[in-house]
């Protein structure tokens, strides 16, 4: 189920204080890479990626395949960084009421 717009501001608010924990360099995906975002999508569920790659286009594509491999949310990009969430088994973001 894609999530409303008020669970995506609400995740937004959430992740202003985060910190970037994926740096995507020059090299692109890995299966390494990306068995490194599973385990974090896993225990964060919501989680900030960096990418060192200048072209916008090629970033864009990039995190369309990695929400796309991941089963992920894009929730905001800014710049060089995205903000990307997927729910876990165990919970750990608590919805506001109504959201």
């Amino acid at each position: 189920m894609p999530l409303s717009n008020k669970q995506k501001r609400y995740l937004r608010a959430l992740a202003h204080k985060l910190k970037p924990v994926v740096l995507i360099g020059g090299n692109g995906l890995s299966e390494g890479l990306l068995a490194e975002l599973e385990s974090t999508l896993a225990h964060h569920e919501l989680i900030k990626i960096k990418f060192a790659t200048g072209d916008r286009q090629q970033r864009q594509h990039m995190l369309e395949d990695i929400c796309a491999r991941c089963r992920a949310d894009t929730i905001q990009v800014i710049g060089r960084t995205a903000t990307i969430y997927r729910a876990g088994e165990k919970r750990r973001i608590a919805w506001p009421t109504g959201a």
